[in-house]
């Protein structure tokens, strides 16, 4: 599967990123996009990220482009700094994605790239050729190589939470952290110590590890569990590897899914619009918002359903999330403590923490009476009872599975023949709006969706108990590979 652009930017095969392709598209950007002062620079810590990363900052200074180089770090981390500084961004990551695959995302100063301006750089990027100077007139030889600077994002990225929540956000709770090959480890650690919170460091590695927040592993689900009674935690947090999704489990291991982690969120900085995915839970609608927008699934099809929202009302209190947990942050809100200036990429720190300090504090995120302080447990209990599941085959070529849904979508006995073993009831409605989704006259929802940066075919499940929607997922899953 050569490199192609996605829901979360450009991905391939670290064989096919090669200096040559890498440079093309940097160049491409910097020739299409806005870039302010210069490109900030991050990478996450697979293997082939350095030599990746050497690869954009060697590009970009071709281009006569300033460029300030990051490190390791978090995509929100750089995503702010690059922000702050009026500066473009480049991230090596190929997020929760096996190690043998890379890829690149790309910011301009005013946030992550829109599908306009995926469309314009690959206008840029033409065929077989580099794209014209950015320098009009200006030749290959003739241009300056472009500065380099190096920086840390990471102090000014815990600093904004220490700030909007405080010193005494989560004094004795104790959180273990999965620190696994995530690149914002040590900051996610620093960050609940600087909330008071007493924290426990679990199975740090040293060889990069594909974690999937919206399709945890048995195997990674029986560790958190393991370390949440070993060490009497109230809670075990994670990310993926570039730190923009997270990975929250209650003091009894469970993990809580990404997109109730969102509604909390939201609900905790008094949020009036909620901007998210079709995948996402539906429990949100139950919630009191003002206004619930669902969009396709990844991160520039909310923020353009955000930016939307800010338009018609810029006063808006908008955010957006996906199932996968990741947050973005629309307005100005509110910590215990101080501000919290609006971030608009995808942060896993913020729905980590909110839900803690609403856990801690007994606030509950559903707009009826609940128990007192009961921890994380009893804060997601008190959320409408809806529940989901997801996981997704791999190695599923694109058209295999485009194939398959394109038949589900349009033959109704096709369609009954595949959910009948495993789906109770009938299909009362169909959403194509991303991928092929059934409504169930039970209230059941069965969604299929070929990933847009993987060969990879996701399934997600939606039933009224945790219990029914992995049952659902797990038969679910079998059919699908039946199907194929």
């Amino acid at each position: 599967m050569a490199p192609k652009f996605g829901t979360s930017g450009l991905r391939g095969l670290v064989s096919d990123l090669t200096p040559d392709l890498v440079g093309r598209h940097v160049a491409a950007f910097l020739h299409a996009c806005p870039v302010g002062v210069g490109l900030f620079v991050g990478r996450d810590l697979r293997g082939s990220s350095p030599r990746i990363a050497a690869d954009v900052v060697t590009a970009a200074r071709a281009q006569g482009v300033d460029v300030t180089d990051c490190g390791a770090v978090p995509t929100p981390a750089l995503a702010l700094a690059a922000m702050g500084a009026g500066a473009a961004a480049v991230m090596v990551t190929g997020s929760h994605i096996p190690a043998d695959r890379n890829g690149l995302k790309f910011y301009t100063p005013a946030g992550e790239i829109t599908k306009d301006q995926e469309a314009a750089i690959l206008a840029a990027l033409g065929p077989h050729h580099a794209p014209a100077s950015r320098a009009s007139g200006a030749s290959g030889a003739s241009r300056a190589l472009g500065a380099l600077h190096a920086a840390d994002p990471g102090p000014d990225f815990v600093a904004r939470y220490r700030r909007a929540f405080g010193a005494q956000a989560l004094p004795g709770w104790r959180v273990g952290v999965w620190s696994h090959s995530a690149v914002g480890r040590d900051l996610l650690i620093e960050t609940f110590a600087a909330l008071g919170a007493t924290v426990v460091q679990i199975a740090r590695a040293a060889q990069f590890i594909p974690v999937d927040t919206e399709a945890v592993s048995a195997e990674a689900r029986a560790l958190l569990a393991a370390a949440v009674a070993e060490h009497r935690l109230d809670a075990i947090a994670s990310t993926d590897g570039d730190g923009d999704r997270p990975l929250l489990a209650d003091a009894t291991g469970r993990v809580i899914p990404g997109d109730v982690l969102g509604q909390i969120t939201a609900r905790y900085l008094g949020a009036r619009v909620v901007v998210t995915p079709v995948s996402s839970n539906t429990g949100v609608q139950a919630l009191g918002f003002d206004s619930v927008i669902r969009t396709r699934i990844g991160s520039p099809f909310v923020i353009a359903g955000m930016e939307q929202a800010l338009v018609a009302d810029p006063a808006a209190r908008v955010v957006g999330y996906e199932a996968n947990g990741g947050f973005l942050l629309g307005f100005s809100a509110k910590g215990g403590a101080g501000p919290l200036p609006a971030l608009m990429t995808r942060d896993s720190h913020l729905p980590l923490l909110a839900p803690m300090i609403a856990a801690r504090a007994g606030v509950s995120g559903a707009p009826v009476s609940g128990d007192a302080a009961g921890g994380l447990a009893a804060l997601v209990a008190r959320q409408p009872a809806r529940f989901t599941a997801a996981d997704r085959l791999t190695e599923v070529a694109p058209d295999r599975a485009a194939a398959l849904i394109a038949r589900l979508r349009d033959d109704a006995g096709a369609r009954d023949a595949f959910l009948h073993p495993f789906a109770a009831g009938a299909v009362q409605g169909v959403d194509t709006t991303d991928g092929l989704r059934l409504m169930m006259d039970t209230g059941r929802i069965v969604h299929l969706r070929p990933s847009g940066n993987a060969p990879e075919l996701r399934f997600y499940a939606e039933a009224e108990s945790a219990r029914l929607a992995e049952a659902l997922l797990q038969a679910g899953l079998v059919a699908l590979r039946d199907a194929l």
